[in-house]
């Protein structure tokens, strides 16, 4: 007997930044696509065809860009290293239009030592926005790289200070 597969839907999101796109199943939102990456996908289905964590996403990130939610509920499929994941999550810790340094959160994790590490786990963070890797900022308070660019990082961090 063989296990079925999940169909994996993406579904384009027009928000205050630009366009995103959230990929998953319905099982688990896997990936969200900031909008440089968004724009480049060919096809992503429309919300019409999303359902389950996919639409629970696509519903909570309207929610996120009016200033009606500060933190998300959602099934989540994080591939990665368990160093990777265990960052990811620490993510979820940083309470909403607050921002921490990388130093802090590798002690966060437990490695205080692996400022670097921590950096390079955070820029691979699959579900941006979610696990809210742009509130983290360099010691010296600069707003630092971000996947999106640093202005869309200055926008999500204004846009939570609004609030």
């Amino acid at each position: 007997m063989t296990e079925a597969t999940a169909t994996t839907t993406s579904v384009r999101v027009d928000s205050l930044v630009g366009p995103l796109v959230v990929c998953g199943d319905d099982r688990a939102v896997s990936r969200i696509l900031l909008p440089k990456r968004a724009a480049k996908l060919d096809r992503p289905d429309g919300v019409d065809r999303a359902s389950g964590p996919v639409l629970d996403a696509v519903h909570q990130l309207d929610e996120y860009f009016a200033g009606e939610r500060k933190a998300f509920d959602l099934p989540l499929e994080l591939v990665g290293t368990d160093f990777q994941r265990a960052v990811w999550l620490a993510l979820a810790a940083i309470p909403y239009g607050e921002t921490i340094s990388y130093r802090e959160l590798a002690a966060l994790v437990g490695r205080p030592r692996a400022v670097r590490a921590v950096g390079q786990a955070n820029g691979a963070n699959p579900v941006p926005i979610v696990l809210p890797c742009h509130r983290v900022i360099a010691a010296d308070g600069t707003i630092g790289g971000y996947g999106g660019g640093v202005d869309l990082k200055r926008r999500l961090l204004a846009l939570e200070a609004s609030n």
